[in-house]
């Protein structure tokens, strides 16, 4: 397994090539506005098989390059988690994405021989998941680097982002955690040192 980083600065996200080095497939994680054209050209010249592509949630940031990857590979699925897609409110336009496939709390998604499990963690938005494969938990924005994804924009929730984090924390073992916004940390790192998810852990409400 690899993960390859692509920062795309005019929204401050983090887009994410999952590679299975056994069978040559792949996919990508929220591929955000504004990098469609290097995005396009990094898959086709990757020498991978894009298999998929993996939207943490619907924010514009994260799904801004979805219909344009469409245009490149139109039989590539779209996975987006039912509770944040066909929606056309503030932030979240994912009803002009065209066909997706929905997810769900415990779905397991191949991407050649790795084995993608999909975590409902609403609190940022209602569809907010993380997705675990073996050591990386990619977390979009429910986790950060010393910090957690914002609660007081349309669809947030306090007290689910509360509980998420509070699961999040307590997975078994440590994790290579590849956020949604800046920088890559661990699990252990967060859980020692981060204040929200301390807090969520002990029980109170952020």
């Amino acid at each position: 397994m690899n993960i390859k980083h692509i920062y795309i600065p005019s929204v401050y996200t983090n887009c994410y090539l999952l590679l299975d080095e056994d069978s040559g497939a792949m996919a990508v994680i929220d591929p955000g506005d504004d990098i469609t054209d290097t995005l396009v050209r990094i898959c086709v010249d990757s020498g991978y098989d894009l298999r998929a592509v993996f939207l943490t949630h619907g924010h514009y940031d994260h799904v801004g390059g979805v219909n344009p990857l469409r245009l490149k590979f139109p039989d590539v699925p779209m996975y987006l988690h039912p509770e944040d897609a066909g929606k056309d409110i503030q932030l979240i336009p994912t009803a002009h994405l065209g066909p997706l496939k929905l997810w769900r709390e415990g779905d397991v998604v191949l991407v050649g021989s790795l084995q993608v499990e999909v975590l409902h963690t609403p609190g940022h938005t209602p569809g907010s998941v993380c997705l675990r494969c073996r050591d990386a938990l990619f977390t979009g924005d429910t986790l950060f680097a010393g910090s957690c994804g914002r609660t007081d924009l349309p669809g947030g929730d306090g007290e689910k982002m509360t509980a998420s984090l509070k699961r999040l924390g307590e997975l078994e073992g440590d994790f290579r955690i590849f956020p949604g916004h800046n920088e890559f940390t661990t699990l252990e790192q967060e859980r020692a040192t981060n204040p929200y998810l301390k807090m969520a852990m002990e029980g109170t409400a952020l």
